[in-house]
C-alpha cells in the first residue's frame, strides 16, 4: 500500500496581484517542478497554523491565509497526495530560500510557462480562471 500524505501549498500574492512559484531542488523528491510552497500536515495542526509553520521555515517569512483555492487528491508512482491551497499573503519578512532551488513571481496568464508539479496544476487552473473572472481576495 502506498503512503499517503496530507499537504498545504500557499499561493502567495503580492501587492501586484503576482504568485510565488517555487522550483523543487535537485534533492528533493520531483526535483525541477515548480509548485506552491508548503509541506506535510503535522498531528494536531491545523491547514492554516501548518502553512505559516512552513513558510516561516522554508522561506523566512510570515504570511496570513485566506481562503482555500483548490484541493486535489492526486497518485504518484510512490505515495498517494492530498494537497489543499490557500491564498495567501507575506505579512513580514521577504523570501528566503532554504530548501527551494528558485523562485518567481509571476502574474496568472504566465503560469503555465512553468513546468508544476502535477498536484499543483489543478490549483493553477483554479487561479486563472478566479484571476480571470472576479480577481481574488486575501
Amino acid at each position: 500500500m502506498k503512503k499517503h500524505v496530507n499537504v498545504v501549498g500557499a499561493v502567495l500574492v503580492n501587492e501586484t496581484k503576482q504568485i510565488f512559484c517555487a522550483l523543487r531542488s535537485p534533492q528533493m523528491s520531483l526535483p525541477n517542478l515548480w509548485e506552491f510552497p508548503g509541506g506535510k500536515i503535522e498531528p494536531g495542526e491545523s491547514p492554516e497554523e501548518t502553512l505559516k509553520r512552513e513558510l516561516m521555515e522554508e522561506l523566512k517569512i510570515e504570511v496570513t491565509v485566506g481562503e482555500e483555492v483548490e484541493s486535489t487528491y492526486y497518485e504518484y508512482d510512490s505515495f498517494t497526495i492530498q494537497l489543499t491551497t490557500f491564498y495567501t499573503k507575506i505579512q513580514s519578512g521577504t523570501p528566503i530560500l532554504t530548501e527551494h532551488a528558485d523562485y518567481k513571481w509571476l502574474s496568472a496568464e504566465e503560469l503555465f510557462n512553468l513546468e508544476w508539479a502535477p498536484a499543483d496544476i489543478p490549483a493553477v487552473h483554479k487561479i486563472q480562471k478566479q484571476f480571470n473572472t472576479k480577481g481574488i481576495q486575501v
